[in-house]
């Protein structure tokens, strides 16, 4: 027996350990090798090899142990501009990447010993593998190449609580040495090859050519060799096959808790291997092969990814996993999703494996991000490991509207889950019995939806979601900030059915995706994640998420350094590491002058003196104490090439020139970032903001992010901003009024709205009737309040005789235009009536004969394609009277639930009952083109008498489809737009942001 001191477990047919024997040999190796190559006065230069050769053994520095190791090069990997090699540490057993310039020639000397560390499998066992059918029901072991996940974790478990770990060396081979390995734990011996073949995670083999069969009674090994834990001995063949049932018998109940762990291990597995080859499938470069690319750049946050992050191969026998991954395969490809993002590198093998999630990326509109890992991972375990004791769906994908979650619906469709997942939309309005009535299909273990629909449900049918355990935040930065107190209720009843103890061996997961870190979403990790990953790829988010204090400072451009100079503390209490961002090498020069003269320790670097680079990271990476303040003047450029990550403050001396940018600046302090997933105490990060006058361009952008920081803005900062905001406004005076805010009074965000917000007494003077009951007739229905169409007027005879005209001339013949031109007046013959259209735009035709053309209906109000050959030519008698189509705003009611734009079903509704037919309305104001009426009424005449009736009203018509509800103020802000402007000339309008 040899005493074996494990240091690593890839599989029981692949344990890398040390012989004990030796081991005051190899320390004093190590000591001398340290002290030869750490030594900075020997000329390093000449002991670097010529070239790498594959089997050469060398010797270099290890980062994780700061020691300088033996290292045998496995391969190389070369490009333009640097080679990689990849090292074996031969008395350490981990493989490493390193820089060829970082590789050294060993000496002689340190080549006498042979590596310690020795590659070692478990002799004569053979692992096995559960082979599932689950069309048959069944489950049956059968030898398998590979090892399963579950074994490695078990050995891995064995050596950890052994208090002693000895093995019998069979036979020394070149490849790996066979071993019996025998651990003692609480005092008792056990030898783990037989404990292997004993738990069913392995047989053993008949002979040494590596034939193998496994006895079919009872699933055990063929041939029983001595056993510590049996103590049995050798049998006969009848001997054996006589106490087989018996095994069987006894452990039946051990079997049938191994076969649901191997196949939740072996689901695992299969994801593993998939998530693996989609990986290499989507992305087979390098995951950041430009470092310089801030986009490429993932800010991880949580300490639990990079320990979890790993990637192994496992074969695998299951039908529906290549099923799935070619749908999977099919439904990327169909919406050309042709690589991943740095947060779906990261993500997706999080969420495949369940884990509660948080990711926040600029990609968050985009469901596919997140669909195919979580799709997989209910499919290949929470589909069959699900509570059974209830009904209703096991995941629910909340959405901010009907328009995104009818998309991700959609997506669902593609990838023909039906069968499996049976996914089901619900969208519900604002009745009273609406909710009732919905029945959910009992099949249906995915719901989409949203969280004003699913409170309803959940008031209604709380019974349907008592099993639920996958909750899906698709941008959940809008969903908390569109219905707070609907997500409370929501996470509440997450939070207790997940925490119910029938449910508690039962996948729990809790997926959260979205463009912004929001105040909501700390109480979303804290009080509902367990063990979150928390995925950030966008650096000014992420500090946010840090907590980094935000500091501003308005001051001239000329004060600058002295503002700086008074913001620094030189002597603090407790050790400071600032780094002071400049735009240019000049103000890194400036400013470290100025910084000099004041007796502090100061460094500093720019493009032009990039050779001292070494120099200023050796500075700032020396232990500080307490009374020291290290002050760093750089660039953005060189800052992201130092790698610093430790900063506590960070002043923004020149203001970053892009969002980015001033992002990417944030990463120096990550260190000191506060970290929820571990809750961590953190030291406080600062960022410091010197604004000045030459910063207009920014200083909306900056307002905007500050608010979002609870910081305190200066009010020279605020009025600074209005200014600014004020002369955009300006600038948009030629842009067409704001469709939001004329359908229902607010702009959702007029600071990032391109159109305009202000009234125009040029482009808003309008001849359209303003007060009183008009009567209009809707040609064509664009939303459920927004129609084009006719006002009636007594001097309409004009178009009517223009109407005649055109059908009698287009009668005889009808001339095709033999020249398109965009902005020109052509005819098209639509519904047995020709109509006069304005071309919009022209498509590259690239000579072909047939194309399309976008044309504007400038009577009827619609905008479509039509083929070119349809365009006819219209003569010039028919061109002098005006475009006839109104734009008709119905005022008083808006989308329920905080919708963006009315759903389909109100509009269809309404297109249906008031396309064509003339309506009474009362207007109450008019701009442009655009006549809003708060009443639209049809009134009807009963034959034989003059009684006139009301048909129907179009708000009630509105309000009955359950997804409308009032919008008093609407007329009221429109008004108050007028009035303003007419008092105080342009002034900006009354934008209410939701």
């Amino acid at each position: 027996m040899d005493l074996l001191l494990s240091l690593k477990v890839e599989n029981p047919s692949c344990l890398w350990g040390r012989l004990t024997e030796m081991t005051e040999h190899y320390s004093s190796l190590w000591i001398k090798m340290n002290q030869f190559y750490g030594d900075v006065t020997l000329v390093k230069q000449k002991q670097k090899p010529t070239s790498l050769e594959k089997g050469q053994v060398y010797v270099v520095f290890w980062t994780v142990k700061n020691l300088w190791c033996r290292a045998l090069v496995e391969s190389t990997i070369m490009d333009s501009l640097s080679c990689q090699a990849c090292c074996l540490l031969v008395d350490h057993g981990e493989r490493i990447m390193v820089s060829s310039e970082q590789v050294y020639v060993a000496l002689s000397s340190f080549l006498q010993l042979p590596a310690w560390v020795r590659k070692f499998r478990l002799a004569r066992i053979k692992p096995t593998t559960m082979k599932i059918s689950l069309y048959k029901e069944k489950a049956k072991l059968k030898p398998s190449a590979s090892w399963n996940s579950s074994a490695t974790l078990y050995l891995h478990n064995l050596l950890l609580a052994s208090t002693q770990t000895e093995a019998a060396l069979l036979e020394m081979e070149s490849d790996s040495t066979p071993i019996e390995l025998y651990l003692t734990i609480d005092n008792v011996k056990i030898c783990v090859n037989d404990d292997l073949v004993g738990k069913m995670f392995a047989y053993y083999t008949r002979d040494s050519t590596g034939r193998s069969e496994l006895c079919p009674v009872g699933r055990v090994p063929f041939m029983l060799s001595t056993n510590i834990l049996a103590q049995d001995g050798c049998r006969s063949p009848k001997k054996q096959a006589a106490q087989t049932e018996q095994h069987f018998c006894e452990h039946t109940g051990r079997m049938a808790v191994s076969v649901f762990h191997v196949f939740f291990l072996m689901i695992y597995d299969i994801f593993v291997y998939l998530s693996n080859r989609l990986l290499e499938w989507l992305n087979p470069n390098p995951l950041n092969p430009n470092p310089d690319a801030v986009n490429d750049v993932s800010f991880l946050i949580s300490e639990f990814i990079l320990n979890k992050l790993w990637h192994k191969r496992f074969l695998f026998n299951h039908i529906l996993s290549l099923k799935w991954l070619l749908v999977f395969f099919q439904m990327l490809l169909r919406n050309k999703f042709d690589t991943l993002s740095p947060a779906e590198r990261y993500s997706w093998p999080m969420v495949a494996r369940g884990c509660n999630t948080l990711i926040i990326t600029p990609n968050a509109d985009n469901p596919l991000s997140y669909l195919a890992p979580l799709l997989s991972h209910i499919l290949l375990n929470s589909i069959f490991t699900s509570q059974t004791t209830y009904s209703g769906p096991i995941a629910v994908l909340l959405c901010s509207g009907w328009e995104k979650a009818q998309a991700v619906y959609d997506l669902l469709e593609e990838a023909k889950l039906s069968q499996s997942l049976c996914p089901v939309i619900v969208l519900l309005g604002v009745g009273k019995d609406e909710a009732k009535a919905v029945k959910i299909p009992k099949n249906c273990l995915l719901l989409v939806t949203t969280p004003f629909t699913l409170v309803r449900l959940l008031s209604c049918h709380c019974f349907l979601f008592l099993r639920l355990c996958h909750l899906v935040l698709d941008e959940a930065d809008h969903l908390f900030e569109l219905a707070p107190d609907e997500m409370e209720t929501i996470l509440k009843h997450f939070q207790r059915v997940t925490c119910n103890e029938e449910n508690a061996f039962h996948p729990q997961q809790l997926v959260a995706i979205a463009k912004c870190w929001t105040s909501h979403m700390e109480g979303l990790i804290s009080g509902h994640m367990s063990d979150p990953c928390i995925i950030i790829t966008a650096p000014e988010e992420a500090a946010l998420y840090g907590n980094v204090q935000q500091v501003i400072f308005m001051t001239p451009e000329v004060s600058k350094i002295s503002v700086l100079l008074s913001v620094l503390d030189l002597n603090p209490d407790v050790g400071q590491k600032t780094v002071v961002v400049a735009n240019s090498a000049q103000e890194v020069e400036d400013v470290f002058k100025a910084v000099n003269n004041k007796s502090a320790f100061c460094l500093k670097t720019h493009e032009g003196i990039t050779h001292e680079n070494d120099f200023v990271i050796e500075q700032w990476r020396k232990d500080i104490g307490p009374g020291t303040h290290v002050i760093l003047v750089t660039t953005s450029a060189c800052l992201r090439c130092l790698g610093i990550r430790d900063a506590t403050c960070l002043v923004h001396f020149g203001f970053p020139t892009s969002p980015k940018q001033f992002g990417s600046r944030f990463f120096c302090m990550s260190e000191n970032f506060r970290n929820l997933s571990q809750q961590d105490p953190r030291k406080v990060a600062r960022s410091v903001m010197l604004i000045s006058e030459g910063n207009a361009r920014h200083v909306l952008g900056v307002e905007r992010y500050l608010k979002r920081t609870n910081a305190p803005l200066p009010p020279e900062l605020v009025s600074f901003a209005q200014e600014v905001h004020a002369i955009r406004e300006h600038l948009k005076a030629d842009r067409p009024l704001c469709n939001h805010l004329k359908r229902f009074g607010f702009c959702r965000n007029s600071s990032v709205c391109p159109d305009r917000h202000k009234f125009s007494s040029q482009l808003d003077q309008s001849e359209l009737p303003a007060s009183g009951l008009i009567e209009v007739v809707p040609l064509h229905i664009k939303s459920a309040s927004v129609f084009y169409g006719h006002v009636i007027r007594k001097d309409d005879s004009s178009f009517k005789a223009m109407t005649t005209e055109m059908a009698a001339f287009y009668a005889d013949r009808k001339p095709g235009a033999s020249d398109l031109l965009l902005g020109g007046l052509y005819a098209v013959q639509q519904d047995q009536e020709f109509h006069r259209v304005k071309i919009l735009s022209l498509n590259d035709r690239d000579d072909r004969l047939f194309f399309t053309v976008m044309v504007s209906f400038i009577d009827v109000g619609k905008e479509e394609e039509v083929k070119s050959h349809e365009i006819l030519q219209l003569p010039d008698q028919f061109q002098s009277l005006p475009g006839q189509a109104v734009e008709i705003i119905f005022c008083g009611v808006k989308p329920a639930d905080a919708e963006a734009d009315w759903h389909p079903k109100v509009t269809r509704v309404i297109h249906h009952k008031i396309r064509g037919l003339q309506h009474q309305a009362r207007a109450v104001l008019s701009l442009g083109n655009t006549v809003f009426v708060d009443s639209l009424v049809r009134v009807t005449k009963i034959p034989g008498t003059k009684t006139l009736i009301n048909e129907y009203n179009v708000q009630s018509e509105i309000l009955n489809t359950g997804m409308g509800v009032c919008n008093p103020e609407h007329v009221g802000l429109l008004k108050a737009l007028c009035q303003d402007d007419l008092a105080n000339g342009s002034i900006e309008l009354g934008c209410t942001v939701r």
